[in-house]
């Protein structure tokens, strides 16, 4: 008989947890077979895998909206990644959901993210045929570009959540979807925040009719939100009519104000360049890859070799790599007899 701490955790799951949720003990397994642990679950297990990954802490010098800000306090894409599992685990709990599930998921949804936001986003699939999606990416991410080419090995259950969290069909759990909603909970309310602090916006433009139903602040904001998707969800992750629907004019009136205002936006332009020349030049130069990528070119193409590289790449890791290619280097003439 087992007596594990975590075969006891899988019969916790079953007495406290909603029989809508997804149960470790039932979940489908990994693509490579492991041994199972004996302290943590396997979604447990994937979570810290995550976090201990080398992309995931890359997500610190990577850009959420403003690109490169000056100031300790804009988000990047991993304070972002922490907001959304803050917010997905809240509603997991409140539905009574996987808890560990939501959270693996939540944070390892960006870890294909390019550098520089979406502009980088933007800019590898302008160039690349067949395009390129960050949700696709992070994939990848785990399954083969972590662990020198091994992946992370992680259950079905999370790669699942995680490749279907921004669009396209939602994820088979419900956990998994929390994780969706909670993605655009978590941009939408932290964008603004940034936005005011940037002074492109102020929290009284906002419009009214939205505060009425939302809230007045960030805060009230998430938390209306949440406890609307806690008490309107059932089959699916959903929210409130009404409430919804302020929230997707929030999203057009951000769009407008902030994710297309040229004061935040002042710099995409060269990011883009910079990510496209990036890409051209290790197209016409694949000796000039990293060895491990100079292997994924000879196995699948020197575009793909190309795109995983620079989409693993920092912000400021990109500029160095474009100044090392392209800027020339000053000299000095020694006059020294």
């Amino acid at each position: 008989m087992d007596n594990s701490i975590r075969s006891r955790t899988c019969a916790i799951e079953h007495q406290i947890l909603s029989p809508r949720a997804a149960f470790t003990d039932q979940g489908r397994g990994r693509p490579r077979f492991e041994d199972e642990d004996p302290t943590r679950t396997a979604f447990q297990r994937d979570r810290d895998r995550i976090i201990h990954s080398s992309a995931f802490r890359r997500l610190k010098h990577k850009t959420q909206v403003f690109l490169s800000p000056e100031g300790d306090h804009y988000r990047t894409r991993l304070t972002h990644t922490l907001e959304v599992s803050q917010i997905a685990r809240t509603i997991a709990r409140g539905l009574m959901l996987n808890e560990d599930l939501t959270e693996a998921v939540a944070l390892g949804h960006d870890l294909g993210h390019t550098p520089f936001g979406h502009a980088g986003e933007r800019a590898l699939d302008s160039v690349r045929d067949g395009g390129f999606r960050h949700f696709e990416q992070s994939l990848r991410v785990v399954d083969f570009l972590e662990n020198d080419g091994r992946g992370m090995n992680l259950t079905f259950e999370v790669r699942e959540g995680i490749e279907r969290h921004t669009m396209g069909e939602f994820s088979r759990t419900l956990e998994g979807r929390a994780v969706r909603l909670s993605d655009r909970i978590a941009y939408i309310n932290h964008d603004i925040d940034d936005a005011c602090r940037a002074g492109v916006l102020r929290e009284e433009e906002l419009p009214a009719d939205i505060c009425e139903v939302l809230g007045k602040s960030k805060s009230a904001r998430i938390n209306t939100l949440v406890n609307s998707v806690i008490e309107n969800s059932g089959e699916t992750v959903a929210m409130d009519g009404d409430i919804a629907g302020a929230f997707d004019r929030l999203h057009e009136f951000m769009f407008a104000h902030v994710y297309t205002n040229p004061v935040c936006k002042g710099e995409e332009g060269k990011a883009i360049e910079m990510i496209r020349w990036l890409y051209f030049f290790f197209l016409d130069h694949p000796d000039r890859l990293p060895e491990r990528y100079v292997e994924i070119s000879r196995g699948e193409g020197i575009d793909r070799a190309a795109c995983d590289y620079i989409a693993g790449m920092t912000d400021r890791y990109t500029v160095k790599i474009f100044e090392e290619l392209f800027v020339p280097r000053s000299w000095t003439l020694d006059c020294r007899l």
